[in-house]
């Protein structure tokens, strides 16, 4: 039986015990300004994610501007990661680390950034266009996005987690699409991760209910060709075992009494490519 516990932001609730915590409305305000901070970040890059630029400059760009909003990058430093973003280009899905490689004409790129502001993570990744980027290619990062928004259409109360994961799969698998399982969503707030995990497969009705108060990402990876992802020998890069195509689109949300609240939704209306 899945156990549930109500918390404040006072009770501070940092452990990860299986447990899905439901907070009150001070942890959906810390939300929504880590959220809005993360999404502004996002906005901004735009700009910079053209041919010859490289992962490097732009994970500088993450970090500045973090600070400069008054949080800090949630993945410095995490489990040794020594980068303030996730940067991952065509066949990566998920993780990639920055680096000097440049980008090029025709590149997806995922970039996935997390500032912590006043205890409160704002998860969060977008999908972006590099110069000019093959109908195949656009037409994924398409479906993917969409495979996102219609599964937060099923995140309200009395729905369950495999309602969420059930939309994402059929709408994915529809287009012939393949949905990575080996990696998912997971409870956010003043944890970077925490119960419950959120999958994007799955049957409806299946996995906790969801109840208001609780807060998690929604964070489908979707494939041109098999499902099938390793990690590299750095042990954080994780790519298509065939070498396909992949995108990622990941909000952090909260189940409200009607429905979700989105927090890390673009104020600029930003949240999918073209920027």
């Amino acid at each position: 039986m899945t156990e549930y516990i109500t918390v404040s932001a006072e009770d501070r609730a940092e452990s990860r015990n299986g447990v899905i915590k439901l907070h009150g409305p001070d942890a959906f305000e810390g939300m929504r300004k880590a959220g809005r901070l993360a999404a502004e970040i996002l906005d901004a890059l735009a700009p910079h994610v053209v041919p010859g630029a490289s992962t490097q400059e732009i994970d500088e760009i993450v970090h500045r501007m973090t600070l400069d909003g008054g949080g800090t990058p949630a993945t410095l430093g995490y489990r040794g990661y020594t980068k303030s973003c996730c940067i991952s280009i065509n066949h990566v899905v998920c993780h990639g680390i920055p680096s000097d490689k440049a980008l090029k004409d025709g590149d997806i790129v995922n970039i996935d950034v997390t500032p912590i502001v006043d205890g409160w993570h704002g998860d969060t990744s977008r999908m972006f266009l590099v110069g000019d980027v093959g109908i195949k290619a656009r037409k994924l990062v398409d479906i993917t996005y969409e495979c996102l928004m219609l599964g937060l259409e099923q995140a309200k109360p009395g729905n369950h987690l495999g309602d969420i994961a059930n939309a994402i799969q059929r709408h994915a698998e529809g287009q012939r699409y393949s949905v990575v399982r080996d990696f998912c969503g997971h409870g956010v707030g003043r944890l970077f991760h925490d119960s419950p995990e959120v999958i994007h497969a799955g049957r409806p009705g299946s996995g906790p209910e969801l109840k208001p108060g609780m807060i998690f990402t929604v964070e489908p990876m979707i494939n041109i060709g098999r499902a099938d992802v390793k990690v590299l020998d750095d042990g954080w890069t994780a790519v298509t075992r065939d070498r396909s195509l992949s995108a990622q689109f990941e909000h952090s949300i909260g189940i409200t009494d009607s429905g979700c609240e989105i927090f890390t939704k673009s104020l600029a209306g930003r949240d999918k490519p073209p920027y």
